[in-house]
């Protein structure tokens, strides 16, 4: 009988313990480092030292790279912006983002051979990426997180052109946002034991301030699919919040390290945390910054964003 209480004891106080058991995610909008911001690391600066702490605080920070980070390839001629940052770039982004997506319609200016050293330089620097891959199969896997007791699935997906950037089955490049293809990941990655899925979107207009009815058709897609949650950039401004079927949609991020803007719109972005547990997004609230003219993002305490919590019908402003 004493046996008996006792692991009934234990494994009430695993449960509880388990329900207790939360991640705290960081995503972060666009970061491209050639231009502004790298003429900034030449000089021996850091975009980034004035959002570090944020950044390291978080059990796991993820952001976009919005560049290639490499030496090799040719510009592509019909592209009117490409970029390319010096490989010793990849030192900023070292001990504050854990995973970059790289599913983004940047990622190829450069050619595939420039995409994978893209790839070599930031795994090198201990930083996982998704989005993208050697091939078709590598771009569609999710990044994985084990943390606390807690699986989470994080997919990265592009649908801003050229969709010549995304992977085959043989060859490099990003995943691309198909519908069918998007919604069986999501699928699979439940399947194989997720407790949280979050797609990281590269999808809207630029410089719209709201989200396409694409966007609203496919989050509303993903989320019966089965997502926890819906995180958006590539607009180069914020779009805010909603909530679909129950879950947070955040349709853009805006950018986060990115120069050559003159709008205040395009000069603002957000940093969005979340805190997750095993039924899915707990809560959540974001964070501003502004960049300044070499597109380094200083917070922005006055400037209120969009917010929420498990069982809210809306996002609020916090």
């Amino acid at each position: 009988m004493k046996k008996t209480l006792l692991a009934a004891l234990l494994l009430s106080a695993s449960l509880l313990g388990h329900a207790q058991s939360t991640v705290e995610l960081l995503f972060g909008g666009d970061v491209m480092l050639d231009d502004g911001p790298g003429r900034l690391i030449a000089a021996g600066g850091d975009p980034l030292a004035p959002i570090a702490s944020v950044l390291q605080k978080a059990d796991v920070a993820i952001g976009n790279l919005e560049t290639s980070i490499a030496s090799s390839g040719t510009a592509l001629e019909n592209k009117i912006y490409t970029f390319r940052a010096k490989p010793n770039t990849v030192e900023v982004l070292k001990g504050r983002f854990h995973a970059m997506s790289v599913a983004n319609n940047h990622s190829g200016d450069f050619g595939r051979d420039a995409f994978m050293e893209t790839l070599g330089h930031v795994h090198d620097a201990g930083i996982a990426t998704f989005g993208g891959g050697a091939n078709l199969r590598e771009a569609h896997t999710p990044y994985w997180i084990e943390k606390n007791g807690l699986r989470i699935a994080v997919l990265g997906y592009d649908e801003f052109k050229p969709r010549s950037f995304e992977a085959g089955a043989t060859w490099p490049g990003v995943a691309w946002s198909e519908d069918s293809l998007v919604v069986a990941d999501i699928r699979a990655a439940k399947a194989a034991g997720a407790d949280v899925v979050i797609p990281f979107m590269h999808w809207g207009w630029e410089h719209e301030p709201h989200p396409s009815q694409r966007q609203r058709d496919l989050a509303k897609l993903m989320v019966q699919a089965g997502a926890d949650a819906v995180v958006g950039a590539h607009p180069h401004v914020t779009q805010g919040a909603d909530v679909v079927l129950g879950k947070p949609v955040v349709w853009s991020l805006g950018n986060l390290v990115f120069d050559g803007f003159t709008s205040p719109q395009a000069k603002l972005g957000w940093l969005l945390r979340m805190t997750v547990d095993q039924h899915g997004i707990r809560s959540w609230n974001t964070m501003a910054v502004r960049m300044d003219a070499d597109g380094t993002p200083i917070p922005d305490p006055n400037t209120r964003g969009p917010c929420g919590r498990r069982g809210s019908r809306k996002a609020d402003v916090c």
